[in-house]
Parts: C-alpha cells; sequence; structure tokens
C-alpha cells in the first residue's frame, strides 16, 4: 500500500490558516488592551476631576463660612480650620461647668447666634448634596481628678464628652424652624464624644489642657466616597 502524503500547496494553505487565525487573536487582544488601558485612563481622569472639584468646593465653603463668622470668630473664642472645614470653640470656661455636660448660659447664647447661620449655609443647594456628614465633636484633656487611673480617667472623659454632643445637637436642632432643613439635619448632623483621643499639643509637643477641652463642628464632604466608587468600577474591569 501507498501512503498518501499531504501536497505541499495543502500544507501551505493550512499554515496559512492557522498565521491568519493567529494574527485575528492577536488583533482582538490589542483592541481589550487599548480598551483596558483607555478605561483605566479615563477613570483616573474622573479621579482627577472629582479631587479638583471637590477641592473647589472645599475652598468656596470656606470661603462663605469666614465671610460669614470672621467678625464673631475672637469674642466666641472660636477659629476655623480651613484644610478640615473645622469650627473650633476653643474656651472651656465658655462651654461647660467642669465636670458638667450642661450648657453654660453664655455657650447657649454663642449657639443661638452661630448655628442658624452655619446650617443656613452648609445645607444650601450649592453644598447640600456634596455633604457625608456634619460631626459635633466633643474633646476632653486627658485628665479627670488627681487620684484616676490613666484608663479610668480615658472612659470618665469619654462618657463626659458624649453627653456633651449630645447635649449641643438637642440645642442645635432646636433651633431649626424649617421643617425641610430639620429633617436634612438629623440624617447628616451626628454627635461625637472623643474624650481625649485628639490631644491638644503645643510645639514641644506637651498636651495643651486648656484647648483640649473644645468642642468642633466639623464638615465632612464625600468625596472620598465618589472616589472609591471609581476606583470599584476600575477594579470591576
Amino acid at each position: 500500500m501507498f501512503r498518501s502524503w499531504p501536497l505541499k500547496n495543502e500544507a501551505e494553505s493550512e499554515w496559512i490558516s492557522i498565521s491568519d487565525l493567529m494574527s485575528v487573536l492577536m488583533i482582538i487582544f490589542l483592541f481589550i488592551a487599548i480598551s483596558y488601558m483607555h478605561n483605566i485612563q479615563q477613570n483616573q481622569l474622573n479621579i482627577k476631576k472629582v479631587a479638583v472639584a471637590y477641592q473647589e468646593l472645599q475652598t468656596d465653603m470656606y470661603q462663605e463660612l469666614w465671610e460669614e463668622f470672621k467678625e464673631d470668630l475672637p469674642g466666641w473664642k472660636a477659629v476655623i480650620e480651613k484644610e478640615t472645614l473645622t469650627i473650633r470653640f476653643e474656651e472651656p470656661e465658655v462651654l461647660f461647668t467642669i465636670g458638667s455636660s450642661e450648657l453654660s448660659d453664655k455657650f447657649q447664647v454663642i449657639l443661638n447666634d452661630f448655628f442658624p447661620r452655619y446650617v443656613r449655609i452648609i445645607s444650601s443647594n450649592k453644598y447640600r448634596n456634596n455633604i457625608e456628614e456634619i460631626r459635633i465633636e466633643g474633646h476632653t484633656s486627658s485628665e479627670w481628678n488627681g487620684e484616676s487611673q490613666e484608663m479610668e480617667a480615658y472612659f470618665n472623659n469619654m462618657r463626659l464628652s458624649q453627653n456633651r454632643t449630645r447635649s449641643v445637637l438637642k440645642h442645635c436642632l432646636s433651633l431649626i424652624q424649617e421643617s425641610k432643613i430639620l429633617t436634612w439635619s438629623q440624617q447628616y448632623i451626628t454627635a461625637n464624644g472623643l474624650s481625649s483621643s485628639h490631644l491638644m499639643k503645643n510645639t514641644e509637643g506637651i498636651e495643651d489642657k486648656l484647648k483640649s477641652r473644645r468642642v468642633e463642628f466639623r464638615t465632612k464632604t464625600n468625596a472620598e466616597k465618589k472616589v472609591v466608587e471609581i476606583i470599584e468600577r476600575m477594579e470591576n474591569i
């Protein structure tokens, strides 16, 4: 019997078909790679746009808060921190009696003037959709009394700072007249007692006990949330 061998032209034809197939596959993979890189670049661009937009938003918000309160801050013993959009009330004797969560008469007067103006700005159409949370933060020094152990002092101050921020929140909400703003405030404004976990220190790194006893109104935008959403989309590509 004679064995049949493929003719030369048939073998070349088969090789050309395989070569064409590989070329097509390479082109497909190339298009996939280009598409993938385009998506990554687009998402990176989106992250940059979000960062720029929120930087501008934060600058605008700070400027508006500064213009509104710059004349009052010295009398209130308060400051505005641009980087964190924090309004800090720094005079402990003005805020509460030592060891008490009851607002002083003077602090109530300050809040009566400050909070309606503050919430009007923060909850305006210009900013309200970009707010993640408004944190009323209560801070204490590290001391409780001379005989307290460090852990005991920390938890005693935790309970005190939590009670104080709730008192501030309750008083502030009672000042809101418009039901729409009240509903928004209840969704976004929180009371956070932080004890001595964020002490204020002097240039030598030593605790400033007076400045550590403070109340802060801190505005958090949802910029971080928007960036995370973009990154999650990138991971799912």
